[in-house]
């Protein structure tokens, strides 16, 4: 019977894929930032209501958060989908170059439209294997808006959206094919705004009190903290306002900071002394200081038994094969990416045999995780959601090796026929694993005592405070 329901997900993916791009496409080019992804989120509802779903929109007080569901009972398979672009990385498709549609608009940069299509498609197909074989069990998809930067899935599992799912499968666009077991830093956003005196600045500096003085002191302070903190931390910050004309003393201006930490506890004190850095740059500039506290997320729990039973998927279907004119297209965007950053990128992947792919383009292969105890650099809401039940998130490979992250070769990639292929593959490797999930309580209660393991005695309380709103508006200020 698995063998079969596998077989009939994958050929319903198949028959569908046509309408599975033209969906992707669709949000691809709405280029929807977090939370404001109101058509990207609406698009992938109605498509889940039309194949049976029952859909509630708006959870978690976010209006483009939403849950659909199909069938009843035990077990309970969620898989997630993101749809949520990135600031400032519009480009044309099909065009080898960086040329965007319209300069300083946002593009599916991270891949997000494949994403959020490759659940949805993923979730109908193991709908229908389910149903024609008889099984038991219900399927969840999680509409996640807002991974980039304002992380929606910390405001769902606070308000307990993801309580009594068994397992949780999500995927990612990447460069490589692998259900990865490494970690992600846990982080914090905050804003800090500070308030001064104007006066004219050559007539009479005397009057004014400068709150880019406060952000640039801070600044500065900050940065001779970096030499007091775990290596593996990261602190991030831009200015987002500074001042209106340098012969006014700016009386408002803001900086906003993400700062990380392999775990919470590491997090935490690193976040208190910047915090009193911040204090000490407004008394040095008599100025006024107001916190905003923007979100805060977990480090990632990964799970052996999840990514040893997708790779197993992964083997079984295949990954993709491509045509000469693909080919020909990813070794023309490949250009814009130096050897010396394509190596460097491979190298920092710790992937054994790294030096072998140098001269690879697209990577087909499906090798084991390789990465079980390293911790990415890189922060995912995902990993809140893995505090509360196994989850995997895997990747396919959507983009050739050494691509960065958040680039306009991203976008270029996930609105063209390399990533409609990434994402169809993907939709038929989660409702495969799905079903090993549904059929299989044995290989279910092994990921449950990895989690548990994994946990070693630790418990998860939600790093936003209880009174803090999701921060919808972001974009506005």
């Amino acid at each position: 019977m698995i063998d079969e329901a596998k077989r009939m997900a994958v050929e319903w993916v198949e028959k569908n894929g046509d309408r599975l791009t033209e969906i992707s496409d669709a949000i691809w080019g709405y280029a929807e930032l977090g939370y404001v992804e109101f058509r990207s989120a609406e698009l992938l509802a109605s498509e889940l209501e039309k194949h049976g779903f029952e859909v509630e929109r708006g959870v978690a007080g976010i209006p483009t958060a939403f849950v659909a569901t199909w069938g009843s009972g035990k077990p309970v398979v969620g898989v997630m989908g993101e749809y949520d672009a990135l600031p400032g990385l519009s480009q044309k498709k099909m065009v080898p170059v960086k040329d965007p549609i319209e300069a300083g608009a946002p593009g599916h940069g991270c891949g997000h439209n494949i994403h959020g299509t490759s659940g949805m498609g993923g979730a109908v197909a193991l709908r229908y294997a389910m149903e024609k074989a008889g099984m038991k069990g219900t399927v969840k998809f999680f509409g996640c808006p807002a991974e980039e930067m304002l992380s929606g899935k910390v405001w769902m599992v606070r308000e307990g959206v993801f309580e009594g799912v068994d397992v949780v499968l999500s995927h990612h666009p990447s460069s490589m094919n692998v259900a990865g077991l490494s970690s992600s830093n846990a982080n914090n956003a905050v804003k800090f705004h500070f308030y001064g005196k104007t006066a004219h600045a050559a007539g009479s500096p005397e009057q004014g009190r400068s709150s880019l003085d406060a952000i640039e002191l801070m600044n500065v302070g900050v940065n001779f903290l970096r030499e007091h903190v775990i290596s593996d931390a990261r602190i991030h910050y831009v200015i987002e306002e500074g001042g209106g004309q340098p012969n006014v003393v700016p009386d408002y201006a803001r900086s906003w900071y993400l700062i990380r930490a392999p775990e919470r506890d590491q997090l935490e004190p690193i976040y208190e002394r910047i915090l009193k850095i911040a204090e000490g740059a407004a008394l040095m500039t008599e100025t006024e200081l107001k916190v905003e506290f923007i979100k805060g997320i977990y480090n990632k729990l990964p799970n052996k038994v999840l990514s040893d039973a997708v790779t197993a998927n992964m083997r079984a279907i295949g990954p993709p094969e491509y045509t000469g004119e693909e080919m020909s297209f990813a070794e023309e965007v490949s250009k814009s990416i130096s050897e010396d950053s394509k190596r460097t990128s491979l190298w920092k992947s710790k992937r054994p045999g790294w030096e072998k792919l140098v001269d690879v383009v697209m990577d087909r292969t499906v090798p084991d995780a390789w990465n079980d105890g390293e911790v990415s650099h890189g922060s995912t809401d995902v990993s809140d959601v893995s505090w509360q039940t196994p989850t995997m998130e895997f990747s396919t490979a959507t983009y050739s090796l050494g691509t960065p992250g958040h680039s306009w070769q991203n976008v270029v990639y996930s609105g063209m026929s390399i990533g409609h292929k990434s994402l169809l593959f993907a939709s038929k490797v989660i409702a495969a694993t799905a079903i090993d999930f549904l059929t299989d309580p044995e290989l279910l209660k092994a990921a449950w005592e990895e989690l548990d393991r994994r946990k070693a005695g630790r418990t998860y309380k939600s790093p936003i405070p209880e009174d803090l709103d999701p921060p919808l508006n972001q974009w506005k200020k």
